[in-house]
This record gives C-alpha cells, sequence and structure tokens, in this order.
C-alpha cells in the first residue's frame, strides 16, 4: 500500500528529519509534543501536530495509548518512532498493528526477539556469532541478580533490557558497589523505556565499538551499509561516529558485515536495523545487542552511500521490495558526525539547561547539520540532552577530520555550554588524528588540561560583545562599502566596549 500520511512519534533533531523525508515523499506529517515542546522547531515544520500531555516523558512520549489516539483521529497510515522513547517497544508496534496502522520499523515479534538483548544473543549464538559473557535473563530482583554476578566474575556491565544509547548502563567493578548501580540503572532504565529489567555482561577492558548498518525488507532481501566506529563514548553515550573505521581491517569489516546480515535474515528482520559489536585488540569481535531502530548517527552511513535510510524504511513499510543489490552499494570517501549536546564538559559532562540565546550553523561543501533547535529554545531537563548533530564527509580521513574541525570552529551556540569544545579537544587529540584509539579516549582527555579553553571563551564574548554593540549602535546603517575591519580589529572593538 502507498503511506500517504505518518505521524512521528518523537521529537527534536529526529522528528524534524523525518518530517523532511516526507516532504520529499510527499507525505503528510504529523506530530506530538508535550506542553513545553509547543513552539519547538518539529511541531513548527509539521503539517499536523497534537498536545499529549505534560513535559515529563512518562506523560507524553511514553504514553502509547495518547499517540495511538492521537494516529487514528489524524487519519495517518503509519507511525515512525524515531529512535529513543517507544522506538523499540514491541507493546506500541503491536498496538500500531492492531489498529492497522504500519510501523515503520520491524514487526513487534521481531521486536520482542531482537529488541530484548538476552533474546537477540540467543540468536546469534544460533547463528554462530560469538557474544558477550553474560546473563542469559534478565533481572528486576537485586538479589537475584548479584547471585549471577559472582559467576560471572567482576568487572561486569549492567544494561536495559529494552533500550540503547547508554541509558540504564552502568559499570561495577566490586560487589560492594553492585546494589546501588543495580538500582541506579534499573530506575534509569525504567523512566527512559518503561521496563526496570537489566542484564548482565562481563565488562571486556580496552574495546572498540564498532556497529554494521542493516536494511532488510519483507522479501527477505537484506544488505549491509558498512560499519560505524563509534568508540569515543561517555558514560555510555556516543559522541564522536567516523566511517569506516581506522581500526578495523578489511578481511574483519567483511566477516563482521556477514555475521550481521545472517542475524537479520535468521530473525526475519525487516527495517532498518544496526548490529552491534565489541571488537577487542586482537582483533575478536563479539555480538553485543541490536538496535532495532533508526539511530541517531545514521547520517555518518547516508554521506557515504548517497541513501536516505528514512526513505528506505517508508519504502519498505509499504512492503516495497529494497532497489538495491549489495553489489549496488558503493562507499565513498570518510564521514564523521560530533553530537553536540547541552553538557558542560569541564564540569563531568553535568546536564545543562537555560535558554540559546545566538544560534548558528556552519555551511560549506561537505557539511550537515541535524538540529532540532534555534536561537530562544528553551533547553529542559525533561528530555535527552541532544540538541543537533554536524555530520562531514571528506575524500579521505584527513579531510574529514579538518573539514569537522572548520565546521565547528564555525558553529555557535551561546546562552549554555554545549559539548562543542570537547568535540573539537577530540578530534586534534594526537591519539584520534592517528585513528589509534578506543573507549578509553574521552577519559584520557577529560583528565588532560584544556590550554584552549581560556583563548575561546574569549574569543566568543569579544565576537559577541562586539556584534551587540554593532547592533545597538545608531550608526550601523549599511552604506554600501566594504569593511576593512579586521578580525583582531573586531575582537579589539569588542574587548573595548563591553568587556571593561
Amino acid at each position: 500500500m502507498n503511506i500517504n500520511k505518518i505521524l512521528i512519534s518523537n521529537r527534536g533533531e529526529i522528528a524534524l528529519r523525518i518530517i523532511r523525508a516526507c516532504r520529499e515523499l510527499n507525505i503528510k506529517s504529523v506530530v506530538v509534543f508535550s506542553d513545553i515542546d509547543r513552539l519547538s522547531r518539529h511541531v513548527l515544520y509539521a503539517d499536523e501536530a497534537y498536545s499529549i500531555g505534560a513535559p515529563s516523558a512518562t506523560e507524553s512520549y511514553l504514553r502509547i495509548d495518547k499517540i495511538i489516539e492521537v494516529a487514528k483521529s489524524a487519519g495517518v497510515d503509519a507511525i515512525h518512532p524515531g529512535y529513543g522513547f517507544l522506538s523499540e517497544n514491541s507493546e506500541f508496534a503491536s498496538e500500531a498493528e492492531k489498529n492497522n496502522i504500519i510501523f515503520l520499523g520491524p514487526s513487534s515479534e521481531s521486536l520482542n526477539i531482537l529488541g530484548n538483548k538476552t533474546s537477540a544473543k540467543n540468536i546469534a549464538d544460533k547463528c554462530g556469532i560469538d557474544s558477550v559473557p553474560g546473563s542469559s535473563k534478565a533481572f528486576k530482583d537485586v538479589k537475584q541478580a548479584l547471585k549471577v554476578a559472582g559467576e560471572i566474575k567482576y568487572p561486569l556491565l549492567l544494561k536495559a533490557v529494552s533500550g540503547g544509547g547508554g541509558k540504564g548502563m552502568r559499570t561495577v567493578r566490586s560487589k560492594a558497589e553492585f546494589a546501588e548501580q543495580f538500582k541506579t540503572a534499573s530506575s534509569e532504565a525504567e523512566s527512559s523505556f518503561n521496563d526496570p529489567s537489566v542484564f548482565i555482561e562481563k565488562l571486556i577492558e580496552d574495546p572498540h565499538h564498532i556497529e554494521i548498518q542493516i536494511l532488510a525488507d519483507s522479501h527477505g532481501n537484506v544488505v549491509h551499509l558498512g560499519e560505524r566506529e563509534c568508540s569515543v563514548q561517555r558514560r555510555y553515550q556516543k559522541i564522536i561516529e567516523e566511517s569506516p573505521s581506522p581500526f578495523i581491517t578489511h578481511d574483519l569489516r567483511e566477516k563482521m558485515a556477514k555475521a550481521a546480515v545472517d542475524l537479520a535474515k535468521a530473525a526475519k528482520y525487516e527495517s532498518a536495523g544496526t548490529v552491534e559489536f565489541l571488537v577487542d585488540s586482537k582483533m575478536n569481535y563479539y555480538f553485543l545487542e541490536m538496535n532495532t531502530r533508526l539511530q541517531v548517527e545514521h547520517p555518518v552511513t547516508e554521506m557515504r552511500i548517497g541513501i536516505d535510510l528514512v526513505k528506505e524504511q517508508i519504502r519498505i513499510g509499504e512492503g516495497k521490495k529494497l532497489r538495491f543489490s549489495q553489489e549496488d552499494i558503493s562507499f565513498s570517501g570518510h564521514s564523521i558526525e560530533c553530537r553536540i549536546t547541552a553538557e558542560d564538559t569541564s564540569n563531568d559532562f553535568a546536564p545543562a539547561i537555560g535558554t540559546i540565546i545566538d544560534y548558528f550553523e556552519p555551511g560549506g561543501p561537505g557539511v550537515r547539520v541535524d538540529s532540532g533547535v534555534h536561537a530562544g529554545t528553551v533547553v529542559s531537563p525533561y528530555y535527552d540532552s541532544l540538541l543537533s548533530k554536524v555530520v562531514v564527509w571528506g575524500n579521505d580521513r584527513n579531510e574529514a577530520l579538518d573539514r569537522c574541525v572548520r565546521a565547528l570552529s564555525e558553529y555557535i551556540i551561546t546562552g549554555l555550554p554545549t559539548s562543542l569544545p570537547f568535540c573539537k579537544r577530540v578530534l586534534t587529540n594526537a591519539e584520534f588524528r592517528k585513528g589509534k584509539y578506543d573507549l578509553n579516549l574521552t577519559a584520557k582527555i577529560s583528565k588532560s588540561p584544556n590550554k584552549n579553553v581560556n583563548g575561546n571563551i574569549l574569543n566568543a564574548a569579544a565576537i559577541g560583545a562586539s556584534a551587540f554593540q554593532y547592533s545597538s549602535s545608531s550608526n550601523n546603517n549599511f552604506n554600501g562599502k566594504a569593511s576593512k575591519l579586521s578580525s583582531s580589529q573586531w575582537k579589539t572593538h569588542g574587548r573595548k566596549s563591553s568587556l571593561r
């Protein structure tokens, strides 16, 4: 069937991203919003928008009943869940199916199998894919979990069984801290995914986090779209992703891609999905989980292959066959994504809230910005701290790195702290530039002094003050003559005028 109207059960940059795909396909878009998101970009951009409740996610974006009610009253053909919130919730997919609404993701049956991380491991085992050692079931009771933890041996990793994105994940290095960390992980899992269940894995030290993007239709066709290196993380939240990985070999890349395709076929998977692996220093790889949804970092893949993953999800939802085979897919150049978050990276990445005052995005060749904010956006404590994503493409890794540094230097967000300075520190770090890094990189960078922080602040303050002075002046009318003001005079003017 043809899809003519889609409800997007999400917010922020991903909702806007999906709306844009809908417009290019001449599909009407419907969004839902909480009270605090009433003036958000996705609400203003969509064809229709409906309020679904209070700011808390549990009263709005996690309310299956309210979202289905809106979908029915708006007469939509399909629901796109984006990522996070209800995107991997089998009950949500099932409710859509019951109401003859296409869920633009895998079926509720597939979500039950692969969305649940313990059952996904069982599928991987049947496919002959090694998994990270861990528990065969999930736990809600700390006493039962503690017993199994002793059998697996410390250090361990606690993980939410029904989610991703670093939510509900905690490292446990001894029995003494297990109960507290279990309680924290379980509580976070419940608030993020409506499921407090947690399972246990052996912690692999110094690994790389590498994932394979796949697409699968309802006719049994499955292709992989290459890998993404996701080893720049903080508290299991990805910060920077790139493709191809500078670490793995061609042979290992082919083996991991085949494993991902085999897993998807074994589970009769449909839609876009990502199979995640840990790779140790000896090039041994272990199945980690499958993210049964669109990933935050999907633009990294899109920039290299020229395929719109959201449009492909919609076509798959319409029951169409993939338009290409594995042999048709070609990879070009190198792509890097930086996630820009509202966090004070100088203060242990503390979440930041407030109002964005100035907002200017970078541009130029090979630069893409997926953003959900603008000047005047109020960043609240209710949702994830992600503001936008800067994605660049280059002919090779060095060009992509230089282009990304340039783009981040152009990006201006004032009013609250962001991760922009930290992303620049990573991109200019010697280990990262050489491609010789693993999941420990951000900890190393965080412990080292930031020599440029004062200069960055002074420059931004000076430019901002000068711009304010200029805009406030009664003699700022454009006279058609080119300005001869140099960059150093610009900063000096700002300091003299407004930084006394």
